[in-house]
């Protein structure tokens, strides 16, 4: 791992100062416009044969949805998903209806596009993100019913961040990313 202060080169500002919270402001809301660009910018995210297999469940502090979503979070989650202006589960279409057939075998990694879309038009607005796999899975499926063939694979805590972005943050090397998968 390395420890770095600041990324080297030049990648983008809005990648460079992206770092995933533990406390969040929680009198920082999320209004309906910010949402409507977080989930735009999942929209426009790319998928194996435009198949768009993701979905998205939002809460937020003081709507009835949000206890539906919270009572499901682990303790080590809870602690500070609970402040953020708004949670996001992500969900993923990986069969046609109730069957066993595939809809798309690229599901995940493409809801994973989508969610890094909206990660980047977070830290745009100033928002920060912390996605988290921090809760009960089987009871959260069973209150939100997704509809056959869906399935939950992650949430997202975004808002406002309390405090400052980390001194240094621990990075696998580059050379480590292109080494590490393959045998030499």
């Amino acid at each position: 791992m390395q420890h770095d202060s600041k990324p080297p080169g030049s990648i983008h500002p809005l990648l460079a100062g992206r770092f995933s919270p533990y406390r969040f402001d929680p009198s920082a809301a999320v209004d309906d416009h910010c949402l409507g660009l977080l989930l735009e910018a999942a929209r426009w995210a790319p998928s194996a044969g435009n198949s768009q297999p993701w979905g998205f469940f939002t809460s937020r502090p003081g709507e009835p949805e949000h206890e539906r979503v919270v009572r499901h979070l682990a303790p080590s989650s809870a602690r500070w998903a609970t402040d953020a202006g708004l949670l996001v589960v992500t969900s993923a279409r990986r069969h046609v209806d109730g069957t066993e057939l595939l809809y798309s075998e690229f599901a995940d990694y493409d809801l994973g596009q989508a969610i890094a879309h909206m990660t980047v038009q977070a830290e745009a607005m100033g928002l920060a993100s912390h996605q988290f796999r921090a809760f009960d899975l089987e009871g959260l499926t069973e209150e939100l019913r997704p509809n056959p063939g869906w399935a939950i694979v992650s949430m997202i805590a975004l808002g406002k961040a309390a405090g400052e972005l980390p001194g240094t943050r621990d990075r696998r090397s580059v050379a480590d990313l292109l080494s590490a998968p393959w045998a030499r």
